[in-house]
């Protein structure tokens, strides 16, 4: 399978994945809004999210795929197996035993790490439905339900990147369906039951729950049909364990650079009522063109890479390279510029519903078009940073990511004062621009990384491209305008999105096809090959 075709595996299942995360977000932004409970949600929510996301995405993905084709290529499925046993019996001792310590002191970690801002809450002489006691104690109860989720994504991560090494990026790439198939079911059983919104956040974390343990039983049932299995033993200190630890850390801290940005940015919000439910009603829209084209690329570009860097093929591995970079700005750019210029219409027409009204729809267009902006750069990130862990130097990108940390922190601080949500959303952004371009120039000052003339190329005639689109959006918003207000109705406003949204990829393709942005060889070849 191409490369190309690789991505689009892992990035169909993923799109797949997103589209019911989006019914998910819809029905939950109905039931709850930006309400106290919907706020208790989301801050639980985030943070064994934070680790899944950190563990599959990141740590996995750059540290234990290599040493585990190492091990397949050198010592064969036997020596693979007692390697993979052994990994998985550590992470399994020591994520039980990280959970109980969770489990007791969750109001500290709450009061500490999750949400300071509800242990600094003051109430309102006036009276609100929901005290800052009682958003303490749910946001708790919440948190203590949903973190045993964090185990069963950790543990899901090591069997995907043993699914990965072996080309198998289809199950791996599917099974967070499953977390929203549950939760849009529990939410559809809530609406029917009419539920209070206290008992719709009790039962989703039962739901995020449930759903960790299926996603893990899913992909070791695919790991079983490719006849390879790991067993459960006592944990040893061992020379692969030692080396996959001092690879992880900084991988995790580096892949999940956007995950570390977001919770550092929630964490912040909850000095706020409702900003952090903002902040991740906006993250959703967001989350799609970033999942789809960023972890497809993270998935297949690093066992790609790491193997032709073993085999000595480096103009091969210059190679796979540029054309991931170009195919990640071809498809990224064109979306940053459209979610940017109209985020509103979009808001309005997946969330406008329910509890969730018309000047809670302003201000989560509002974080969505400043998030817009650094689409590209963490879709950068996932590009550059296996540039660095096939090699396996996980130093030089830890100290990179370590330093966008830093200042996504001081100036979501500096920038909350000023703008509220919306400037944690511009921080996330300056400080992801920051981390890309920082890998990007290390790569290329150790001589890692050539820009080659096709790459330079398609790349400025994508951004002409992408502004060109700009152009048609905004214009063709203005005609469309009357049929995107709620008055037109439901059915009025899609049609009015889709007809824009059809419009524009069809400028964007006709100019990157017209202009050369993309490659019209790979094209034809891949309509030649559809047709045959």
């Amino acid at each position: 399978m191409s490369l190309i075709g690789k991505f689009a595996t892992v990035g169909g299942a993923t799109l797949f994945s997103r589209i019911f995360g989006f019914g998910r977000e819809m029905m939950m932004a109905s039931a709850l809004g930006i309400g106290p409970v919907a706020d208790a949600f989301n801050l639980a929510f985030r943070f064994p999210n934070l680790f899944r996301r950190l563990f599959a995405e990141g740590a996995f993905n750059a540290a234990f795929i290599p040493l585990f084709s190492r091990s397949l290529e050198e010592d064969g499925e036997d020596g693979a197996r007692a390697f993979a046993s052994e990994i998985f019996s550590t992470l399994f001792v020591v994520l039980t035993g990280l959970t109980i310590l969770a489990l007791v002191f969750m109001p500290l970690l709450v009061s500490t790490i999750i949400a300071p801002g509800l242990a600094a809450c003051v109430d309102d002489p006036a009276g609100t439905a929901i005290s800052c006691g009682e958003r303490f104690d749910i946001t708790v109860a919440f948190s203590r339900i949903m973190f045993p989720y964090l185990a069963s994504m950790s543990l899901m991560a090591m069997v995907s990147g043993i699914l990965n090494a072996f080309r198998r990026f289809f199950a791996a790439a599917v099974a967070p369906t499953i977390l929203n198939f549950v939760l849009i079911g529990v939410l559809a059983w809530c609406f029917w039951t009419e539920a209070d919104t206290t008992t719709i956040g009790l039962w989703m974390s039962w739901g995020v729950l449930f759903a960790g343990i299926a996603q893990l039983a899913m992909v070791t049932v695919a790991m079983r049909m490719a006849d390879f299995g790991v067993s459960l033993q006592r944990p040893r200190w061992t020379k692969g364990l030692k080396r996959l630890l001092i690879l992880a850390g900084p991988a995790a801290l580096i892949g999940g650079i956007t995950q570390i940005n977001l919770f550092v940015g929630q964490a912040i919000a909850s000095y706020k009522p409702g900003a952090v439910s903002i902040l991740q009603y906006a993250d959703r829209p967001y989350q799609l063109p970033l999942g789809m084209v960023g972890v497809a690329i993270g998935v297949v570009l690093l066992p790609e890479l790491a193997r032709a860097l073993k085999a000595g093929r480096l103009e091969e591995a210059q190679h796979t390279q540029n054309r991931s970079l170009e195919f990640a700005l071809f498809l990224t750019v064109p979306a940053a510029v459209a979610l940017f210029l109209i985020p509103e219409p979009i808001i309005r027409l997946i969330y406008e519903r329910g509890a969730f009204d018309a000047a809670t729809t302003t201000a989560v267009a509002a974080v969505l078009g400043l998030y817009a902006l650094g689409l590209p750069a963490f879709v950068l990130i996932k590009v550059f940073s296996p540039g660095y862990f096939a090699r396996e130097d996980t130093r030089t990108p830890m100290m990179i990511t370590g330093a966008s940390a830093i200042a996504n922190i001081i100036l979501s601080l500096i920038l909350f004062n000023l703008y509220a949500e919306r400037g944690i959303a511009l921080a996330t952004t300056l400080a992801g621009w920051l981390n890309a371009l920082l890998l990007f120039e290390g790569l290329r000052r150790k001589g890692l990384w050539h820009l080659d003339r096709p790459l330079l190329k398609r790349g400025a005639l994508v951004l002409v491209s992408a502004l060109l689109m700009g152009g048609a959006i905004v214009a063709l918003e203005f005609w469309l305008a009357p049929w995107m207000q709620p008055s037109s109705g439901l059915l009025a406003q899609i049609a009015a999105i889709l007809v824009l949204v059809g419009v524009a990829m069809a400028v964007y393709f006709v100019l990157a096809l017209a202009t050369g942005a993309v490659d019209r060889g790979l094209v034809m070849r891949l309509v030649k090959r559809q047709r045959g």
